[in-house]
């Protein structure tokens, strides 16, 4: 009975250290997956630090995603994307058909830079684009060689903030509406990186623009002889980044 209990404790013990290390590589694999892969997507700066996922529900947290700016802007980030969260189906990532059922990206940063007709956001979207494009565009492929396919059944970011005029005195912060997409690449079977890159940063793009616009239309309406000292400096932060007067 002794020799029994000592050996379902070395058995036991030998499961929850193979599950640890199956933990600790499922995580790698993402990490480097997206350090590899991502700089060559948007060819700007873009490092993940970690990734935690558990190799039974699939489920876990992203950490350190930071996307730098576009060639001709400044050396600031473009976004910090705080905490995500995922949901993966676990026997999907060693496989050419990488299947999320949710992506959570709660309190994302983001820097905004205008000037003229152009903006950082913009730039970075077209880099997506145009590394989708072409016999020569980086290709992502799964470990038989096949061209990797994602699907994305859930993707939501909330509690984002864009910061105007960042690393300047009297820089604004304005709040990201909710964004919320639902089955990108279940109809066609998954999509490649760069597609739902683009996907999604369209409607990034769109709402952080959405917001800097009204958030100009609502202070440059109230901004008046009445108005504080705090929101001048805002109505001239911000129609300072549209190319207005302050």
């Amino acid at each position: 009975m002794k020799k029994f209990l000592i050996a379902g404790g070395a058995i036991t013990g030998a499961c929850v250290l193979a599950l640890v290390i199956a933990s600790f590589f499922l995580g790698s694999i993402i990490t480097r997956g997206v350090n590899s892969f991502g700089p060559k997507l948007t060819n700007t700066r873009l490092t993940l630090s970690n990734a935690d996922i558990s190799p039974f529900s699939g489920s876990g947290t992203l950490r350190g995603f930071v996307i730098g700016n576009p060639a001709g802007w400044s050396d600031a980030d473009l976004a910090s994307l705080g905490k995500v969260r995922v949901s993966v189906v676990p026997s999907s990532i060693r496989g050419d058909h990488i299947i999320i059922n949710d992506i959570d990206v709660e309190a994302p940063v983001f820097d905004y830079e205008t000037r003229l007709s152009s903006s950082n956001v913009n730039d970075l979207l077209a880099n997506i684009e145009k590394a989708g494009g072409g016999s020569s565009a980086p290709r992502a492929v799964a470990k038989d060689g096949k061209p990797l396919k994602i699907e994305v059944r859930h993707f939501r970011v909330h509690n984002g903030v864009v910061r105007l005029g960042a690393g300047r005195a009297g820089a604004v912060r304005i709040p990201l509406p909710p964004i919320e997409l639902s089955d990108i690449g279940t109809r066609e079977n998954g999509v490649t990186p760069d597609q739902l890159a683009t996907v999604v940063m369209k409607s990034v793009t769109s709402n952080i623009v959405r917001a800097t616009t009204q958030a100009a239309m609502k202070v440059g309406g109230t901004a008046g002889a009445a108005a504080t000292e705090g929101a001048k400096r805002a109505t001239g932060a911000i129609k300072g980044l549209f190319g207005g007067k302050k």
